[in-house]
C-alpha cells in the first residue's frame, strides 16, 4: 500500500507540473507540447473546446488503442496522469497573462512540461497521446519510442503551423529540444528502464 501510494503521489505530481507547463507557458501562446498537445490545439483552434477538455480527449482516444498492447494496469495509471494533467492545464490556464515574454514562456513552460513527463516515466507511466502510439511501435518493432515519437510530433507540428501560424513549428521544436534534456536530467540513469519490458509484461 505505501508503494501504491508514493507511486500515486508521484504519478499526479507528475501530471500536475505537466499541466502547469501547458496551460500557464505553452498552450495560452498556441505552442503544443507533442503531438497530443498539437492536435489538442487544432481543436481548440476550430471549435473552442476547452484545451484541458481536448487534451484529455485525445489522450483518451490514443490510449484505447494502446491497452491490449500496453496492458490494463499500464493504461490506468496513464489515464490517472492524463487526467490529473487536464485538470492541472485547465487550472493553470485561467492566470495566463497576455503581457508576459514569449521566449521567457516557451523556455519556463518546456521546463515544466519536461519535468512532468521526466516524473511520469520514472514511474514507467506514458504522459499520454501519440507517447502512447510511440509506445506500440517501439513493442512492435522492438526498439526505443524516442524515435517514433519525434517524427510523429513533427508531422504534427507541420500541420499546426500550417493551419495556424508558420512559427509555431519553431517555437515548438525548441519546446520539444529544451523539454527533451529536462526529462534526461529527471530521469537520469532510471530514463530506459521506463521503455524496459516491465511494462509489456503487465
Amino acid at each position: 500500500m505505501k508503494q501504491f501510494m508514493i507511486k500515486f503521489g508521484l504519478v499526479v505530481a507528475g501530471g500536475a507540473i505537466q499541466g502547469l507547463g501547458m496551460g500557464l507557458f505553452l498552450f495560452p501562446n498556441f505552442i503544443p507540447s507533442g503531438g497530443a498537445g498539437g492536435i489538442a490545439v487544432l481543436i481548440n483552434y476550430w471549435f473552442h473546446i476547452n484545451m484541458g477538455l481536448a487534451l484529455w480527449i485525445v489522450n483518451i482516444f490514443m490510449l484505447f488503442f494502446g491497452v491490449k498492447i500496453l496492458g490494463k494496469r499500464f493504461a490506468l495509471w496513464t489515464v490517472i496522469g492524463i487526467t490529473i494533467t487536464s485538470i492541472s492545464l485547465h487550472f493553470f490556464e485561467q492566470g495566463f497573462s497576455p503581457d508576459r515574454n514569449l521566449l521567457f514562456d516557451v523556455v519556463a513552460g518546456s521546463v515544466f512540461l519536461g519535468t512532468g513527463i521526466g516524473i511520469l516515466m520514472r514511474q514507467g507511466v506514458s504522459n499520454g497521446g501519440v507517447g502512447v502510439v510511440a509506445l506500440i511501435i517501439s513493442t512492435k518493432r522492438n526498439i526505443l519510442p524516442g524515435k517514433p515519437l519525434f517524427y510523429v510530433n513533427v508531422c504534427i507540428f507541420f500541420i499546426t503551423a500550417i493551419i495556424i501560424d508558420w512559427k509555431i513549428i519553431l517555437l515548438a521544436l525548441v519546446s520539444q529540444w529544451i523539454s527533451t534534456k529536462v526529462i534526461d536530467q529527471v530521469c537520469q540513469l532510471t530514463f530506459s528502464q521506463s521503455y524496459t519490458l516491465g511494462w509489456r509484461k503487465k
